[in-house]
């Protein structure tokens, strides 16, 4: 996937929201002046969001160069200077919020995936995202989570099949919906099924199933579910995980985990950016 259009109309979208007709307050400053920022992490973080964050300045001042001196991904420590920018003073006051905005949220969800990847270390399991995303940021955030380590699921609704309890309920059974799945969906597109039981699970591989989702199982009926696909279906654990059971969940030997909070429950990391000469 491409980035650079959505970065750039995340980063549209932002500034319109912020300044409008303009920063009246950056008016105080004269016109040309040159200015020199540096940002500082005041907490461990992945860092994540470095595009987004240089798009905010040279979309006010192209002239602006953003010298990094840590690298997208880089665990980075507290009191670590990131980034240098140099460019017009007003620009880079006048981004400064959304640039920020930006590099915190993205990081802070960087940071919780590397969190649920290093908890599975060592199992099969592969931490997955969902579309509990901050709206308007789905793209970003997804490049959050590969940036932490973890998986991207389908971006949306029209990259991916994911058949829910209402889905079979409409359509009146597993066996039916899948039928009408397997003979609808375009080559490629993935097809999972959502089920609540071991006993939807056994309908939904005997009917062909290979991606399967658990919902909410307890962890003895992940094990049992588990040994019932017996590795005829790719089984994903979802529901009521945090990193408190997450361990737990990945022994069981379900191959993926997906957690909505990844992207849901952002904490921004904590970054400072100061002006100097």
């Amino acid at each position: 996937m491409t980035l650079l259009p959505h970065i750039q109309a995340n980063v549209r979208a932002a500034l319109n929201e912020d300044l409008r007709d303009g920063d009246i307050t950056a008016q105080l400053l004269p016109a040309s002046q040159p200015a020199t920022a540096r940002v500082i992490s005041r907490q461990e973080a992945v860092l994540c969001g470095t595009l987004w964050f240089e798009e905010c300045f040279l979309s006010l001042d192209p002239g602006c160069e953003v010298h990094w001196a840590a690298q997208e991904g880089e665990l980075v420590r507290p009191s670590q200077q990131l980034c240098e920018v140099r460019g017009n003073a007003r620009a880079l006051l006048s981004a400064e919020r959304c640039a920020l905005n930006f590099l915190q949220t993205l990081s802070g969800t960087a940071t919780l995936v590397r969190r649920y990847v290093e908890a599975v270390a060592g199992t099969q399991a592969k931490i997955m995202d969902t579309r509990k995303t901050l709206p308007g940021l789905r793209i970003a955030q997804k490049h959050a989570v590969r940036t932490g380590g973890g998986h991207n699921q389908r971006i949306g609704l029209f990259d991916g099949v994911l058949i829910k309890e209402n889905h079979i309920a409409a359509a009146g059974s597993i066996r039916a919906v899948l039928e009408q799945a397997f003979r609808h969906t375009p080559p490629g597109i993935p097809i999972q099924i959502e089920v609540e039981n071991l006993a939807q699970l056994d309908e939904a591989l005997h009917a062909g199933a290979r991606l399967i989702l658990l919902d909410n199982f307890s962890l003895t009926d992940m094990h049992a579910a588990v040994t019932h696909a017996a590795k005829g279906a790719e089984l994903e654990a979802s529901g009521g995980i945090t990193l408190d059971n997450l361990r737990l969940v990945a022994e069981t030997g379900v191959d993926r985990i997906s957690v909505g909070a990844l992207t849901k429950d952002v904490t921004a990391v904590d970054l400072s950016m100061r002006l100097g000469k």
